[in-house]
């Protein structure tokens, strides 16, 4: 059984969470912090297998709890409602192998869970510059941490990764797969993935797109469908050993 400390000063949050692990079979609450400073302590004391980690806490923030914990440290899933760009690159620089927008589905959070405690996983250190590389690459184009297509589409990009296949298997695997996980339809996932590469065509950083890919990929007036930006974004991941 995996051992969970949550540290957050929001009781109702921390609340919500033991109830809804509390009888889960594979995952145990062990500790809760209010504050950072406790938080720290509890993790050295009990050595978790995870820490949901707020940011903004009293005494010492998450910031300053990443900042302590040693290198042996748990992985790290951040949560929080400061979900802006450089909040999440920030987040991932200091260690936090993952961050959830608040508000979030429990489900999802426990299916996040599920993937760092699979053997794909094992290496967190790989997964941890996987999801770095994919957030500084969705902020130089222009995708903003807060939106939901974000979320979708780095889920969508990690799953090509993993496995290329499935890119042709949009509709059929890739959005009921994240569908799933986040606990909505698959047509929310496809239009929230749409939007998010609009959000960045709106945000005129093509220019950007095409630097970070080395050639004119694109221009102002036309935009790839979700498909071909998954596919550019993963095989560049692949192609740099992610």
């Amino acid at each position: 059984m995996k051992r969970l400390v949550i540290a957050d000063d929001n009781p109702r949050l921390v609340l919500s969470l033991q109830e809804f692990f509390a009888n889960d079979d594979k995952y145990e609450v062990v500790g809760t912090a209010s504050n950072g400073v406790e938080a720290v302590a509890l993790v050295e004391r009990l050595i978790p297998d995870f820490l949901l980690l707020d940011i903004v806490m009293p005494e010492l923030d998450g910031f300053g709890v990443l900042s302590t914990l040693g290198i042996k440290r748990p992985t790290v899933i951040m949560m929080s409602q400061l979900a802006t760009d450089g909040f999440v690159q920030k987040a991932l620089r200091y260690g936090a192998s993952y961050f959830l927008a608040k508000p979030f589905s429990f489900d999802a959070l426990r299916t996040t869970l599920e993937e760092f405690s699979s053997p794909v996983h094992v290496d967190k250190k790989q997964s941890h510059n996987l999801d770095e590389k994919i957030a500084n690459l969705f902020i130089s184009v222009g995708i903003p941490a807060h939106i939901k297509g974000y979320q979708f589409l780095r889920e969508a990009i990690k799953m090509t990764v993993d496995s290329p296949e499935i890119i042709g298997s949009i509709t059929k695997r890739l959005y009921p797969t994240i569908a799933e996980r986040f606990d909505t339809s698959p047509s929310k996932v496809e239009r929230a993935i749409r939007h998010a590469i609009e959000v960045a065509w709106n945000r005129g950083k093509i220019e950007n797109i095409n630097q970070i890919f080395g050639v004119r990929v694109y221009s102002p007036n036309e935009k790839p469908t979700n498909g071909e930006f998954i596919a550019l974004i993963a095989d560049k991941m692949l192609l740099e050993g992610a």
